[in-house]
């Protein structure tokens, strides 16, 4: 699942939302386990399961926003960083709003016709805040591909790259 997870982002959210697997403890799997045991534990097709997970991800790369297209439109995006506040106080995309639950609640009070441009680290997080924010009417609401280390890579190498490490 590894690897499904890593090439295809929206991947936990297709699988959950389909067939409610991966949200707690009795129903999760883990990054070592293959789609067929997935799918021969939980008793559904693994070409079923493959077909759905590739439509979801087409339908998830409309979410995407490429680092340059983002760079040209950045005027008319309102960003906002979805990082932790030490990440966003040690290295931020100039302009952008660190998200808050006050921030949050102004957003989904604000205008539907704004443009979002949502962006953590790597980019394997944000399309489901993304969704999550298309959702609740924000349907001009993008993901950096990538994220921050794409955007320090492609578009400003003044921002400096920076590695998670988790305990």
């Amino acid at each position: 699942m590894g690897v499904i997870l890593k090439s295809l982002p929206g991947a936990k959210r297709a699988i959950f939302a389909r067939y409610h697997l991966g949200g707690c403890q009795s129903c999760a799997f883990s990054n070592e386990e293959t789609l067929a045991e997935l799918c021969a534990r939980s008793e559904i097709p693994a070409d079923e399961v493959l077909a759905h997970l590739l439509a979801s991800h087409v339908h998830d790369s409309a979410m995407w926003m490429e680092p340059a297209v983002a760079q040209e439109q950045i005027s008319g995006l309102r960003l906002i960083d979805l990082r932790t506040r030490e990440e966003h106080e040690a290295v931020v995309i100039p302009g952008s709003e660190f998200f808050t639950q006050e921030l949050q609640q102004q957003l989904f009070a604000g205008e539907p016709g704004t443009r979002f441009l949502l962006y953590d680290h790597g980019g394997q997080n944000v399309l489901d805040q993304v969704a999550w924010f298309r959702g609740h009417g924000l349907n001009e609401t993008y993901g950096l591909r990538g994220g921050i280390d794409a955007w320090s890579l492609e578009i400003d190498k003044s921002i400096p790259r920076y590695r998670v490490e988790m305990d």
